[in-house]
């Protein structure tokens, strides 16, 4: 009788602190003790390289990060559709991880990173689900926008009821 072993390629972690104009990256390839250390500025040109680089690798690619506002999704998506399985981590576990391993609640990006990187090792991520690449994107634009409209429409309710001028109306009880 034959052993079957079936090998699979450890993955290459990425681990990436989001900001406005600049992401720290940090790249822990399987079988090497060194860790790469990245800043990748929020243009496409940067996000290119990123991903190139990524893909010299061989192995599987797993990202993670923590959503900041707005600004992972560009940089998400270009990840998502070049193959890499893209994951999140809670905001609240990563505060509470980097508060437990560094004994303090100071921030910085490298260390968020690290941090993100050692959560990714212990598997405490959480799936991510990019609007543009599993189609959704039009309900979501629609239920915000079905929001601000409703939060408007209420926010004038209460003033005409409550009998305060709307901001840049001229008082008429003067």
């Amino acid at each position: 009788m034959t052993d079957m072993s079936i090998a699979q390629a450890e993955p290459v972690l990425v681990a990436i602190d989001i900001s406005k104009a600049r992401h720290e990256v940090l790249i822990a390839v399987p079988g090497k003790k060194r860790r790469r250390r990245l800043t990748v500025l929020n243009q496409l040109d940067d996000f290119n390289r990123l991903t190139a680089a990524l893909s010299k690798y061989g192995h599987p690619v797993r990202v993670a990060f923590e959503a900041t506002g707005n600004y992972h999704r560009a940089l998400a998506f270009h990840l998502g559709s070049a193959g890499f399985e893209v994951k999140l981590v809670s905001s609240v576990a990563l505060a509470r991880t980097r508060e437990a391993l560094h004994n303090s609640w100071d921030k910085n990006d490298p260390k968020d990173a690290q941090v993100i990187l050692h959560m990714m090792q212990i598997g405490n991520e959480q799936f991510y689900h990019d609007p543009l690449l599993s189609g959704t994107n039009d309900i979501q634009e629609l239920s915000k926008t079905h929001d601000m409209v409703s939060r408007s429409k209420t926010e004038l309710w209460h003033r005409v009821l409550t009998h305060y001028p709307l901001p840049g109306s001229a008082c008429l009880h003067a």
